[in-house]
């Protein structure tokens, strides 16, 4: 079991070899990005700094590849996206795995959506191929949230019969999404994952899929342990992940079941929780890069 989450990292709870941290895999919302979903000016600096090191940096989010690829363009090469909750793992613009729902399974999503539509939810299906998202609904509210996550999106008549891999089926509710989707969806939850993944987003997925497990392929690939792996996370999509890394940190505005699963606990998304910890780990000062005090 994970030891209670600390605070703050004291002295003796440092590593006693930072330079073995090796891999660095951060969630996106709610985790990296502040509630404005801005990107940390002083990420920029730290990811040289971490280059220069021989530290991997690794976006971890469901939002969908080409979205974290054009945050990250400029700095882009070399680094290892896992995207859609870990269903899509891409380095270099090359896929190095990926979990597809059977094409079955992504129409009955849809599907199902369409009933919950009719019985009077407000929510909205996002069926997530490896090339682009596909939705239904047009309506500008709706459309608004997918652009966020999706910059590659496309209206369709049918979702139902894109002609894609689909990795995922996300659905955004304007309501409570761990109140009134996901429990509608109670039917695939015993065959497939049915996580909740925001406020307002339920991600839906193969059982092998999430992002621990696309992290610990990622690990076994580059040879890279859990002692040598930091995680941040702040929502259910993230466990999985907590659990493949040692030095992993919940933020202090994450969800209590995070905040009960990860080691330590890192200071909030708004106060730069992400940077600030990495730069108190591995000693980093300057540049901005202020060490957790």
């Amino acid at each position: 079991m994970p030891a209670s989450p600390a605070p703050l990292l004291a002295a003796s709870d440092l590593p006693t070899d930072p330079a073995g941290i090796r891999l660095i895999v951060t969630d996106m919302d709610g985790t990296l990005l502040d509630d404005a979903k801005r990107i940390p000016e002083g990420l920029w600096p730290m990811l040289a700094e971490l280059r220069r090191r021989g530290v991997l940096f690794s976006p971890a989010s469901g939002r969908q590849y080409a979205t974290l690829a054009r945050q990250f363009a400029d700095v882009a090469d070399g680094m290892v996206f896992i995207a859609e909750n870990g269903t899509y793992v891409v380095r270099d613009g090359v896929e190095l795995s990926s979990d597809p729902l059977a094409p079955a399974v992504a129409a009955g999503l849809a599907l199902a959506v369409r009933r919950l539509v009719a019985d009077g939810v407000d929510v909205g299906a996002v069926v997530c191929g490896k090339r682009s998202a596909y939705v239904e609904r047009t309506d500008e509210p709706f459309v608004a949230e997918v652009r966020k996550y999706y910059v590659e999106h496309r209206v369709v008549e049918d979702v139902t019969a894109v002609d894609d891999d689909v990795i995922k089926v996300a659905l955004f509710d304007f309501g409570r999404a761990e109140r009134t989707t996901a429990p509608a969806l109670s039917a695939f939850a015993d065959t497939h994952q049915v996580v909740v993944s925001g406020e307002h987003w339920v991600d839906v997925m193969n059982r092998t899929a999430n992002k621990g497990a696309a992290l610990c392929g990622l690990q076994r690939e580059l040879g890279i342990t859990p002692a040598q792996t930091m995680v941040f996370g702040d929502y259910l999509n993230d466990l999985e992940m907590l659990d493949a890394a040692e030095w992993s940190f919940a933020m202090a505005n994450a969800h209590p079941e995070v905040v009960g699963r990860a080691r330590h606990l890192a200071p909030s998304n708004n106060d730069n929780g992400v940077l600030r910890t990495i730069a108190r780990v591995l000693g980093m000062s300057g540049g901005g890069l202020a060490p957790v005090t």
